[in-house]
Formats: structure tokens, sequence, C-alpha cells
């Protein structure tokens, strides 16, 4: 079977940890976790990072620490992993549900702004599968209503913005380190940023809302979002690869994207001129004149040994989150979009025969 994912794992990574263990440092203190914040903060271009114990509550920290609560209303895209929604709900805010772009298959600016009122704090702007959002319109938006940008960057771990990292853009970035995406800690989370006001909220309340200055005194609720050594250590050691990672994760999608070119009814995975896509998962599109649907594929392909993933279904179309509305372009996306096995271990023999299957429904 070829898997639609594997961790990017070496000796380094081995090492960090049993030294560590060695160390008696296994909880959230020791000197990995600094280290982890530090490093990745560069990473993105800004001045703070907030490790968290997984990206679920990243985002949720990013919404506490800039002061999401009941009576407020956070703008997020339909077509996302369901934590982005949920993070939302944890605050008792009321989720309010953008389409897509056809074109980065990201949150529609112009949706967004039919969907601001008076109670708007925030718009969750997610660079699903990769692909960096059209920032420079939704950060407009935020100038002009005096709403927070929260970018949700646990899929695009280096993606590009107009030669800006993503998570660094906005007033608050999220990432997730969970097995699956760019760089991994098993679990774990980021949120960065370079407002020095929202950083120090943040870390006051991943550790139960405990003062800095006068221990088990807590003036604030918080949480208990710490990430441990142990992960951290992991951490570090992908930090000395992640470039490393994300050109493997290019040049995989290259020859994707050779091989499939011209196979009529598959579309490929956007890159816009002002982006920089690292690829998480390499994903198309399925529809007719391609002689298969999207289910019947994954099942070719799983026939053959070979992985695949959905699309993520449109939140608004779930029970807990149920709208009714007609998100035309998030569903259209979610209905025929699969994601092809995309691990930085991909051999060349294995994209040939994924394309090998992929071709035989296609012109």
């Amino acid at each position: 079977m070829i898997p639609v994912y594997e961790p990017y794992l070496g000796e380094k990574e081995l090492r960090n940890v049993v030294e560590a263990v060695e160390s008696g440092w296994i909880s959230s203190l020791g000197k990995y976790v600094n280290q982890f914040e530090e490093e990745f903060a560069t990473f993105c271009g800004v001045k703070y990072g907030i490790a968290t114990s997984n990206g679920t509550t990243a985002i949720h920290l990013a919404l506490a620490s800039i002061g999401v609560g009941g009576g407020d209303e956070v703008i997020v895209p339909s077509l996302t992993f369901v934590a982005t929604a949920n993070a939302v709900h944890y605050t008792g805010a009321r989720v309010v549900f953008a389409d897509s772009e056809p074109y980065t298959w990201n949150i529609d600016p112009v949706d967004v702004k039919k969907k601001i009122t008076k109670r708007t704090k925030a718009i969750i702007v997610v660079h699903l599968y990769g692909h960096p959002a059209n920032m420079e319109t939704l950060l407009d938006l935020g100038k002009e209503y005096g709403i927070y940008i929260v970018e949700d960057a646990a899929e695009a771990h280096g993606a590009e913005y107009k030669g800006r990292r993503v998570g660094g853009i906005g007033d608050i970035g999220c990432f997730s380190f969970y097995g699956n995406k760019v760089i991994t800690t098993g679990e774990g989370g980021m949120v960065v940023t370079d407002n020095e006001e929202i950083a120090e909220k943040a870390k006051l309340l991943r550790d139960h809302g405990m003062s800095p200055t006068k221990r088990y005194w807590f003036p604030e609720i918080g949480f208990n979002y710490r990430i441990t050594n142990l992960q951290a250590a992991v951490g570090v050691a992908q930090m000395e690869k992640i470039e490393k990672i994300i050109e493997l994760k290019r040049e995989i999608a290259a020859e994707y994207n050779s091989l499939l070119k011209d196979v009529d009814g598959v579309k490929l995975p956007p890159e816009k001129e002002w982006a920089r896509n690292v690829y998480w998962m390499y994903s198309i599109l399925v529809r007719p004149p391609y002689r298969i649907s999207r289910d019947e594929l994954m099942k070719e392909l799983a026939a053959e040994g070979i992985d695949s993933r959905p699309f993520f279904y449109p939140v608004h179309t779930m029970p807990p989150y149920f709208t009714g509305e007609n998100l035309s372009i998030a569903e259209s996306l979610s209905s025929s979009g699969i994601n092809l096995p995309s691990s930085p271990r991909l051999k060349r023999e294995d994209i040939k025969r994924i394309v090998g299957v992929i071709r035989r429904y296609g012109g």
C-alpha cells in the first residue's frame, strides 16, 4: 500500500528525544520548548511563537487571546477541516461560513464581505492543502471593519504569499504538527504573532491563566494547552530539515503535474503567480469528461494498493453546523476533490504507478 502520508523522520529526532528523556525534562519545561518556539517564529518571520498541545488548541488559544467570546461572530471558510469551526464554537462565538474561490480553493473575500456584521470579531483564513489565500484583500477588509485576521496555516508551513510566509501575515497565525503535517511533533501546534500583547495573553492562557510573576496565582481562567519537551525535541530536529521537506514536496508536485497535465477531466492543484504552494496534499479535481466519478477512482486506486482521501466535507453541511446555505463552490470542490499520496518519501516510481491508474479513465 502506498500511504497518503508518512512523516519524514530520522536519527536526529530520536537523539533529541533520548536526550530529553535522559535530562528528566519530559513535560512542559525543558530547553527544546523555547528553542522550537524561537526557531519556528523566525521561520515564519515573526517575533513570537507559543507552542501548544495540538493545532486545534492553537486556534482556540489564538481566538481567546484576541478576546473572541459570546456574542461575537467569526467568519470561516466552509471548506476546511472541522477543527477550524470547532475552535470558534469553544469560545462561545457564532460560526459564520463563507464560500470558496474556484481558483485557489480558499475563502472567497467577496463572500466574506457579504457576511460581515457589527458582531464580526475575526476572520479565520485557511490556507487549504498548502496554497496561500488571497491575503491582501482580506487584510484590507480587516482594516476597513476593525476585524482580526487569524491564519489557520495548519496545512501550509512555509507557503508564501507575495514572498511572505503564511502564518506571519495576519494578526495571529496557527499551525499543527500532527503526524501528517509538513513537519511533525506527533501532536502539537503553534501560535505565532508579531503583536507582543497578543503573545503575552496567549502564554498566560496556555498555562491555566497563571500569573507570570506570582506562582500559582490565577488572574484569569485559562487552559492546559502546553506542549511537552519530548514533542518539542522532535520539532527542533524537524526544523533542521523543513526546507528540504518543502523542496521534496514541490518536486513531487512537479512530477505529478508533468504526468497529469494532459488528462481530460483532471484539474491540477492551483499555484497562483503570487503564491508558493507547499502541496501539503497533492490534490486534484475529477470532473467530466473524466469517465468515472471521484469516489469510483478512489476505489480503483485502493484496488491497486494506493491510498487516497476525499476533500473535506463543507462544514455547513454537517449536523452540528448545518445551515442549509448554498455555498456552491465549496460544495463542488468537496464533491470532486481527491488527495493523492503526498509524503516527501514518495518515490518517482510510486508516482508513475499512481498516475497510471488515473490515466486509464481520462483522455
